[in-house]
């Protein structure tokens, strides 16, 4: 039997899309749908997932696909369908909702709306039959079909309640300036980043790595922190668990020993099991760190990994115009993991005579490490493994990526798990912070060139008329407002693409952009920013997230580009906003560092000061490439054949009389002596 679509059919979203042949009578997110619902005076259900999400699959095969189940839901409410990738405002918006109702959040996130769009009461998963104390899907539908029934004015005076509450929730109260004219130096203290320190090993794993028990997501941005504190203060503890953290997850099944690439999290505290969807903003905060760890111990499996990071991401999420797709999919074949775990056979089959030695190494066995298959993983480092096989270990070294190519070949050949093919701008701009840092730490030329094609589709494809920016891409058309986080991202990402690759043009942009942000994001205060922009008015409450999540905290983000712009151009209000933005965070950002790692590496900067590096003349290029081999996390560079007057942060310093290029070492526009060596540079660094 044919089945009709139903109104998703219409839609880009690969999520929208899986269920556009429901029997459910889906509308996406818009006029239509919530025009009928004031027509027919009829509740609203909002379902919102992801298409790299199992359990919005789960709830789909269970309830969606279900004709009984669906007949209830066409019967008695609106349906709306939303992708939270696609729509992330909307998923802000209705997840604080939630956790304002149950305390609780995540997805698939099923949300109830009066017919005049006000959320009254919501949950996540709902099995098809009564399990553990929880209610079935279709008995809550008909308690709350009845509810809106016999009790509606009780459920519009909740909606109205929880609407208030959430409206006041986000407002922050800053605190009266006079001006903007602290000094930094009195908001941030070393006491307040040792503070940091000691609470973020309060929470780490000292036995496993990482940071909190199963489950278990990498905390880029608490790594991050442990580096940049032991680079500044010569701490062995913080860098100790910073290398033991990344280690233990490039050993671990979070990470595709196979393929390359990080999966979102683990579902156990050893990092063996993740959920197997892989997203490309975690493979890109993970590159981030990854290359400040090479660029620290030079420890060649740091780089060994970005590599192979790259690798899958350029084989499996990059499209023939430049850009990265959003997600791979946990499942295939209807089960999870399926296509990334193994049995002993397979390998025996594909390896002979040295699948005995591979298996050892990837722990692969008989009975299978997980769920009666195996996903590989590294329990032991290499020497180890070669040692007990009489191999050296640098022939071990050379002879695991041959046999591993074998099976990714071998691999290649399953059923694949589903590609979330949008292209998203803010991520994409992380994935472009990420090759950076990659060729920045390596000085793999094909990465630089592979980031600048990506800026270039950035910046053509995002921004449409009236000179307005979009969230997502996909067939050739771009869609939806962009939202803080797409904007503050790519400010950040051609900062620092221009830092590499020494095109100012990419810099006079970020500031572009930036006058955009300020003109449409700013809050009344004159201080933090909105998710959305003012034009953009969909949402009851307009968010100001402060803290992170999957991903960084926009407004922290936007506090890094004011630092690092206001500095690039001179602009003193700029640098003070940001200090005042983290000042209003600090002690939040003390208490609880594992949700607001962006914060704390500000703080961390703001205390121990940023460099600002100027290269000029004939050289420039290859020696700020030479310099920045090294790592140098808190500073703005600029670098050039001649100085140009566009840039403030550039008067008053010359090239070298006879043409010799110059480095010079300021902060706060007060520059040493230039110098035409990387090593004199490095020296004026370390000093104080």
């Amino acid at each position: 039997m044919i089945k009709s679509p139903n109104r998703l059919i219409h839609e880009s979203s690969p999520y929208l899309l899986q269920h556009a042949y429901n029997p459910v009578n889906w509308f996406p997110w818009g006029d239509e749908a919530l025009g009928k619902a004031r027509i027919e005076n009829k509740p609203i259900l909002v379902s919102i997932g992801y298409a790299a999400c199992h359990w919005c699959h789960v709830m789909e095969h269970e309830s969606f696909e279900d004709v009984q189940t669906a007949l209830l839901m066409n019967e008695h409410f609106v349906c709306i369908k939303i992708d939270r990738e696609e729509r992330p405002d909307l998923d802000h918006f209705f997840m604080d909702a939630l956790q304002a109702i149950s305390g609780n959040g995540g997805w698939p996130l099923n949300m109830f709306l009066t017919s005049d769009a006000k959320p009254f009461y919501g949950g996540t998963y709902f099995p098809p039959k009564p399990f553990h104390n929880r209610i079935s899907w279709n008995e809550l539908l008909l308690k709350i079909h009845s509810a809106y029934q016999t009790r509606k004015e009780e459920v519009e005076l909740q909606a109205a309640e929880l609407l208030k509450h959430l409206s006041h929730a986000n407002q922050l109260a800053p605190k009266q300036t006079a001006g903007f004219v602290i000094p930094s130096a009195e908001l941030f203290s070393t006491t307040h980043t040792d503070q940091i320190f000691q609470n973020l090993m309060k929470a780490a794993d000292r036995d496993l790595g990482g940071f909190g028990a199963a489950p278990k997501f990498p905390q880029s941005f608490s790594i991050q922190y442990l580096l940049r504190y032991a680079h500044h203060t010569g701490n062995s503890e913080a860098l100790a668990h910073a290398a033991f953290s990344l280690q233990s997850m490039m050993k671990g099944g979070i990470y595709d020993q196979i393929g390359g690439g990080f999966c979102r999290y683990s579902t156990d505290a050893s990092w063996l099991a993740p959920h197997f969807e892989k997203m490309a903003y975690d493979n890109a905060l993970l590159l981030i760190v990854l290359a400040e760890a090479f660029q620290i111990t030079r420890n060649q499996s740091y780089a060994t990994v970005i590599e192979e990071t790259i690798a899958f991401l350029k084989r499996e999420m990059l499209s023939a115009e430049g850009g990265f797709f959003a997600a791979l999919d946990a499942d295939s074949e209807g089960e999870e993991g399926k296509f990334y775990t193994w049995n002993i056979q397979e390998v025996r089959d594909l390896l002979k005579e040295d699948a005995d030695w591979v298996c050892e190494v990837l722990d692969i066995t008989e009975n299978g490490n997980w769920e009666h298959v195996n996903i590989p993983r590294l329990l032991h480092d290499l020497s180890e493994h070669s040692a007990l096989e009489g191999m050296k270990a640098e022939d071990a070294v050379t002879a695991l990526p041959i046999f591993k190519k074998t099976l990714l070949e071998a691999r290649s050949k399953r059923i694949r798990p589903a590609t979330d093919d949008k292209i998203i701008l803010g991520w994409n701009a992380l994935v472009n912070q990420g090759l950076v840092a990659a060729y920045q730490a390596t000085g793999q030329t094909e990465w630089l060139r592979l980031s600048e094609k990506n800026m270039d589709f950035m910046l053509t494809v995002f921004r449409a008329n009236e000179n307005k920016w979009m969230h997502t891409h996909k067939a050739g058309i771009s869609k939806f407002p962009a939202f803080l986080d797409d904007l503050a991202m790519l400010v950040q990402s051609l900062i620092l693409l221009q830092e590499v690759n020494g095109n100012l043009a990419l810099l006079e942009q970020a500031h572009e952009i930036m006058h955009y942000i300020l003109q449409f994001f700013s809050d009344e205060d004159g201080l933090f920013f909105y998710f959305t922009p003012d034009y953009h008015t969909e949402v009851p409450v307009r968010k100001k997230d402060q803290y992170d999540g999957a991903i960084p905290s926009s407004n922290a983000v936007m506090a890094w580009n004011l630092h690092r712009l206001g500095l690039f151009f001179n602009i003193p209000d700029w640098v003070r906003r940001s200090d005042l933005m983290l000042e209003a965070n600090r002690e939040a950002a003390v208490k609880y560092p594992t949700s607001f790692g962006v914060w704390c590496n500000l703080m961390l900067e703001k205390v121990m000061g940023t460099h600002e590096i100027l290269v000029l003349g004939p050289d420039s290029f290859q020696l700020s490439q030479d310099l920045l081999k090294n790592y140098i996390p808190n500073r703005v560079l600029v670098k050039a054949e001649n100085v140009t007057d566009r840039f403030p942060i550039m008067h008053g310093r010359a090239v070298g009389e006879d043409g010799e290029t110059h480095i010079y070492i300021c902060r706060e526009y007060a520059c040493r002596l230039p110098v035409s060596n990387v090593d004199d540079a490095l020296k004026q660094l370390l000093t104080k």
